[in-house]
């Protein structure tokens, strides 16, 4: 499956952005999401996913509350929506995609996601 991410941007803090990640290829709708960042001189984290079949969300303790991911099966595209923006928040975000046949659960780990888009730069100024 091929990503592509898009909606980061400059945004004042408390405010608001959407991300889309758009996917080619077909059973999207199986596939386990997840969406990672990685801020100026740190390591890649954990965001938030949601899996396949029954589009359980999960997310990290430092975005819950503020995140929500979703997806639309019928247009092969997951979100992120991003409220309550904090300076920390700014960071390369990028999308990736567990295939079905690696197994369905929650993963937290850029390791257990095989394919993964470009990214795109989320700019939180304080």
């Amino acid at each position: 499956v091929q990503l592509q991410a898009s909606g980061g941007g400059p945004v004042q803090a408390g405010g608001s952005l959407r991300l889309s990640c758009a996917a080619s290829g077909y059973l999207f709708g199986t596939y386990v999401m997840g969406w990672f960042r990685q801020g100026p001189g740190k390591e890649r984290e954990f965001v938030a996913g949601i899996r396949g079949f029954g589009n359980s969300p999960y997310y990290a303790d430092s975005v819950k509350g503020r995140f929500t991911i979703s997806r639309d099966n019928a247009k092969n595209t997951v979100y992120l929506q991003m409220n309550s923006l904090k300076h920390e928040d700014t960071a390369v975000y990028y999308c990736a995609a567990r295939s079905l046949a690696q197994g369905d659960g929650t993963y937290y780990s850029a390791a257990d996601f095989g394919s993964w888009g470009q990214g795109t730069l989320v700019t939180v100024s304080s």
